[in-house]
C-alpha cells in the first residue's frame, strides 16, 4: 500500500511539471528539422522548417528569441562555409543580447576584441587558442572550423577535422564543401595522389541527389 501511495505521489509530480509553451516546442522541433535538412543538402525542406521556427519565435514579440533562431541558421551556414552576413540576425541585432551579438561576431570571423566569456564554452575555448578537434559536439566542431576559416585562423589539420565530422554524421552539404577545400590544398602543395583520392570521394558523395544551392 505504501509503495502504491509513493507511485501516486511520483505520478502527481510528473503531471504537475510545467508544460513548455507551444511556441517553444514548435520552434525547437522546427529548428532541429531545419538543421538536419540544411546539412543534408535539402534546401527546400530547410527553408520551410526555418520559416516555421522563425514564425513560432516571432509570436513572442521578443527580438532575442528571433535572434536565437537566426543564429542557428547562421551557424549551419558557417559550418558549410556559406557566409552571407547573417541578414536575418542583423535585422533584430539592435535588441539582441550581448552573448548573441558576440556569437554573431564569432561566426563572422570578427574575433579581434571578442570577449570569449560571452561565447558558449566550447567556442570560447577555440577563441582562446584551444584545439578545434577537442570540441566534442560534431556540429559545434564544424561551426568552429567555419568560424576559424572566416577569421583566417584555420590550421591545416582543421580541414581534416571538418571533413571527418561531416562524414561521420552523413552531412553532405558541409562534407562536399570541405572536401573541396581539401582538394584545393592538395592541389596547391602538388600532392596529386591525395588530390585524386579527394576527387573520387567528392564524386562518390555527389552520387546521390545533389544538394540544392542555398538561396
Amino acid at each position: 500500500m505504501k509503495m502504491r501511495f509513493l507511485a501516486l505521489l511520483l505520478l502527481a509530480g510528473c503531471v504537475s511539471k510545467p508544460v513548455p509553451p507551444s511556441w517553444q516546442t514548435n520552434a525547437h522541433d522546427a529548428i532541429g528539422a531545419f538543421t538536419d535538412a540544411y546539412l543534408s543538402g535539402d534546401t527546400r525542406v530547410a527553408d520551410a522548417e526555418f520559416g516555421r521556427a522563425r514564425l513560432a519565435a516571432s509570436s513572442t514579440g521578443r527580438a532575442d528569441e528571433v535572434a536565437q533562431v537566426e543564429l542557428v541558421r547562421c551557424a549551419a551556414q558557417a559550418a558549410s562555409l556559406v557566409f552571407e552576413g547573417c541578414p536575418g540576425f542583423a535585422g533584430v541585432s539592435v535588441d539582441a543580447t550581448a552573448a548573441q551579438s558576440a556569437y554573431a561576431a564569432y561566426l563572422d570571423g570578427r574575433w579581434q576584441g571578442l570577449k570569449p566569456e560571452l561565447l558558449p564554452e566550447q567556442h570560447a575555448a577555440v577563441v582562446r587558442g584551444g584545439q578545434i578537434a577537442e570540441v566534442r559536439d560534431p556540429l559545434a566542431r564544424l561551426v568552429a572550423v567555419g568560424a576559424a576559416f572566416k577569421a583566417q585562423r584555420l590550421a591545416p589539420g582543421d580541414i581534416n577535422v571538418a571533413v571527418d565530422a561531416a562524414s561521420a554524421q552523413g552531412w553532405r552539404r558541409p562534407l562536399l564543401t570541405w572536401l573541396g577545400v581539401a582538394a584545393k590544398r592538395a592541389e596547391a602543395v602538388g600532392d596529386t595522389a591525395q588530390l585524386e583520392r579527394i576527387r573520387r570521394r567528392i564524386e562518390l558523395t555527389s552520387a546521390g541527389p545533389a544538394p540544392a544551392a542555398h538561396k
